[in-house]
């Protein structure tokens, strides 16, 4: 069961795709924003090709928890991907998700560079780590007792 994870972004969406188990997230690159019609439709090609059956969305909550128009947009956004590609897609709180990915790719060499070469570096990266904690809490969940 392969899950896309999704860091929407007012110019770029940073993508993860995880493993046939869903157990580990990989990087799958940006898609540059091109509106929503034609980002969903990129999207669903994606999620076709891959076969990814379920999704998660980072959500940007303030930190005190509550949602602003951000949040909103991303909550839209999963309801209209849900629609439009026909598979569930779940929200997530990611207010911390963009600071660890740029930490992340700053202790490491390569990283650094990545940052200054590639402006979806980050994007790509926290949805990575969005998908992981997605994937870490779904399998907590999927092991808990009745």
């Amino acid at each position: 069961m392969r899950v896309l994870g999704v860091d929407l972004g007012s110019k770029r969406i940073g993508l993860a795709v995880s493993d046939s188990e869903a157990r580990i997230a990989f990087p799958a690159g940006v898609l540059e924003s091109r509106g929503r019609k034609r980002d969903l439709a990129a999207l669903r090609e994606m999620i076709r090709e891959r076969e990814i059956v379920r999704a998660v969305v980072g959500v940007p909550l303030h930190m005190n928890g509550r949602r602003g128009p951000e949040a909103e947009k991303a909550v839209a956004f999963a309801g209209a991907l849900a629609d439009s590609a026909g598979i569930p897609v779940d929200t997530l709180d990611e207010r911390w998700t963009s600071v660890e990915a740029e930490r992340i790719l700053r202790t490491s060499e390569a990283g650094s560079r990545a940052i200054k070469q590639r402006k979806g570096a980050v994007d790509e990266m926290a949805a990575a780590i969005l998908l992981r904690t997605y994937l870490e809490l779904s399998q907590r969940e999927a092991e808990r007792p009745p």
